[in-house]
């Protein structure tokens, strides 16, 4: 008999599972559906009354055109929005700064004031639309832009549903777009939960995240352990500044990777809940259910897609995102099959979207709760990742926390161990790779892929200087005063933050007053 396969996780997977193999106490392990733990689901009857949340995650070139890009998904049928941002706009730097030169509009779009997010969501009714930002240092000045905008068309922040992504440790651990110490970058995560919770409180103030670190190589064990690590830490944070912790915890939510092993993502999402709802009730005394679900988005794993044969990453992606559907997920990005060659094209978004389409509504996904529940191997998987990520947990618990596991650089030297296992295994062969290491073609077939205009640049640096010149210059310096004396206090920097954009100060300003005042980050510094 062959050897057991061993999983992502690195527990051995059997040829043949059968009632012995299932935990012990598996009706407490379950739950029913929306009860605790939530292994079963957050809510009972999960997508029997209405399926997840379609987004498509989608921004380019400039505000216009990534505007454009998503009127054509919602008339699509998409129900949710979902933002790439450029590099320098996740950086906190404007698009006229040296340091943006080649950057610009490239991965995402160029937000550089409240003139750019007015045409980025023109004619899009935000009091329907759900939308996620995926910005994490400067995510509190994206929010706040947003709700502007909202604002100056009739929407309050009370009727704002969306998230944004925030989550600045796991950028420390495997992603790099950090701006800020950990220090005050967990003060400004605060600052947004204390805000949005009176003003916004029905935004997901983070999305914390694994799915950048198991783009980096981590096995599903430890993106769902340095998940739920990250997770604990910025609860304290929220504790320590005063929140109470059924006051902020509800708008907590998380962001996974759907790879194409579908049945150990799917025990990974359900072993995810069960920590998450124990570690919120028995060591943050939650009260409140809401406390204690872990609600999450999931994108279908990027790193897996192959610029060879790129058509094949359809159906890669198509069994990836029934892997969380499977899971139970709340919201679902479907990566374009393009992906791993350029920026989606049009068709390559609408066919992404068309996925998630079929699975909602020409399977019998959405007819029954959980169907996984009680299988031997799904329950065994379960089981056997809820024990590693516990103990991947204890480990990072026992440098202190995770900021100083990260300081330590622990996550991320078991996140390469972890990748370089992958890498290997794909170079001698082991581990198959349709199109990229077998099934290979002689040739490639020509692919026409979206290119984003060069000038955009340019113009944006062009429509910064017009900014400059038109505003109250006298506003936008009180406005940033007032955040830099937020800043070297205790006062909540949203509220000032705010009002300095009102008055169209750019991101780079807000930013750059932030950095006077708290520094940069760099690796070997310590804290």
């Amino acid at each position: 008999m062959s050897e057991p396969r061993s999983s992502e996780s690195g527990f051995p997977i059997k040829g043949v599972y059968t009632a012995a193999d299932l935990p012990e106490e598996l009706d407490s392990r379950l739950g029913g559906p929306g009860e605790f733990p939530y292994t079963r689901g957050v809510y009972p009857t999960m997508y029997t009354s209405r399926p997840w949340t379609m987004r498509q995650y989608a921004g380019f070139g400039t505000a216009t055109e990534s505007n454009a890009r998503y009127h054509q998904l919602l008339r699509a049928g998409t129900m949710g929005l979902s933002v790439a941002f450029d590099l320098p706009t996740q950086m906190g730097y404007d698009s006229d700064d040296p340091i943006a030169h080649g950057e610009v509009g490239k991965v995402g779009v160029a937000i550089d004031s409240i003139d750019d997010m007015r045409l980025l969501f023109d004619g899009i009714p935000l009091d329907k639309v759900s939308t996620s930002m995926t910005i994490n240092a400067p995510g509190s000045v994206l929010l706040l832009l947003y709700q502007l905008v909202a604002e100056e068309n009739g929407v309050a922040g009370s009727a704002l549903n969306g998230t944004i992504q925030n989550d600045i440790l796991k950028e420390y651990i495997a992603r790099g777009t950090y701006i800020f110490p950990p220090k005050p970058s967990l003060r400004l995560v605060a600052d947004t939960f204390g805000y949005c919770r009176k003003e916004v409180p029905k935004w997901n103030t983070i999305s914390i995240s694994g799915y950048h670190m198991a783009e980096a190589g981590a096995s599903p064990a430890q993106e769902i352990a340095f998940t739920l690590a990250n997770g604990v830490e910025y609860v304290r944070a929220a504790l320590a500044a005063g929140l109470a912790v059924d006051d902020f915890a509800p708008r907590l939510s998380f962001f996974f990777v759907a790879r194409t092993t579908l049945l150990e993502e799917v025990a990974k999402f359900r072993a995810a809940r069960r920590i998450w709802a124990r570690l919120m009730r028995d060591d943050f005394g939650a009260k409140n259910p809401k406390s204690m679900m872990l609600r999450f988005h999931t994108q279908t794993a990027g790193v897996q897609l192959t610029a060879q044969q790129p058509e094949v990453n359809l159906v890669r992606v198509a069994v990836q995102g029934l892997g969380a559907v499977l899971g139970g997920t709340q919201s679902l990005h479907t990566n374009s099959f393009d992906e791993a060659i350029a920026l989606p094209t049009e068709k390559a978004a609408r066919l992404a979207l068309r996925t998630q389409q079929v699975l909602a509504y020409e399977t019998d996904l959405t007819a029954t709760v959980d169907p996984f529940a009680g299988s031997y191997v799904v329950e065994a998987m379960t089981a056997e990742i809820e024990a590693a990520a516990t103990e991947l947990m204890e480990r990072v618990a026992d440098h202190g926390s995770a900021v100083d596991a990260i300081e330590a650089g622990f996550q991320k030297r078991e996140i390469e161990q972890s990748a370089y296992r992958i890498a290997q295994e794909i170079d001698s062969g082991e581990r198959v790779v349709v199109g990229l290491n077998r099934f290979t073609v002689d040739e490639e077939e020509p692919y026409e892929p979206l290119r984003v205009d060069p000038t955009i640049e340019a113009a944006q640096g062009e429509r910064l200087t017009r900014l400059r010149a038109e505003r109250d210059a006298g506003a936008v310096e009180r406005g940033l005063a007032e955040l830099r004396a937020a800043a070297e206090g205790t006062e909540n920097v949203l509220y000032p933050m705010k009002e300095a954009l009102r008055a169209r100060a750019t991101v780079g300003e807000v930013c750059g007053t932030l950095r006077q005042v708290w520094g940069l980050y760099r690796p070997s510094d310590r804290f």
